[in-house]
């Protein structure tokens, strides 16, 4: 019987997900409320636990690379995450990322040859009981291992080409575009 990723995974078909390299950049996913949304900080990775809960069968590495809001990052973050997936062997890649700039930072890592990485994050903080962050992260794991080299982003429920994707900050979720 053919393992069903390995079938998946046209960039590398008949090998699974060796090793995941995980990148956290900060945003909503890692935020830390003080008061009633408006004083808050940057926490530590909420993805790593998030996977050790879920008992996954695969190999991860969390390189946190930093604690920032996304409307806070600029080029020089942009090119730091850039090097970062670059200086590591793994071909699969999440990033964790607020979301108001994530579709600007996917569009900055393209042309990276031979990683297949996918950009995701949550809406409302993995610590809040009604947070969209262990959806998000469990796309994004599966996205990682089933599409080919490139750079995607998993929200919403879907998986997203950067080119075709915005946040709709009225309603509070990605759509084409």
């Amino acid at each position: 019987m053919p393992d069903s990723i390995a079938t998946l995974n046209r960039s590398r078909p008949g090998k699974l997900m060796d090793k995941l390299l995980i990148i956290a950049t900060g945003g909503t996913i890692d935020k830390i409320y003080f008061d009633d949304k408006s004083d808050y900080q940057v926490g530590d990775p909420q993805i790593g636990e998030t996977l050790k809960l879920m008992d996954v069968s695969f190999e991860f590495e969390t390189l946190a690379l930093m604690r920032k809001d996304s409307l806070h990052l600029n080029d020089t973050d942009r090119a730091l995450m850039r090097d970062a997936v670059l200086a590591n062997e793994a071909a699969h890649v999440i990033i964790t990322h607020g979301t108001d700039t994530m579709v600007e930072t996917a569009l900055a890592l393209q042309g990276i040859a031979g990683k297949t990485i996918v950009l995701t994050g949550a809406l409302n903080p993995a610590r809040f009981r009604d947070s969209d962050a262990v959806f998000n992260i469990g796309c994004a794991v599966g996205a990682v291992q089933s599409l080919p080299e490139g750079v995607w982003i998993a929200m919403s429920g879907r998986v997203w080409d950067p080119h075709h994707v915005r946040k709709n900050v009225d309603r509070n979720r990605f759509e084409s575009c």
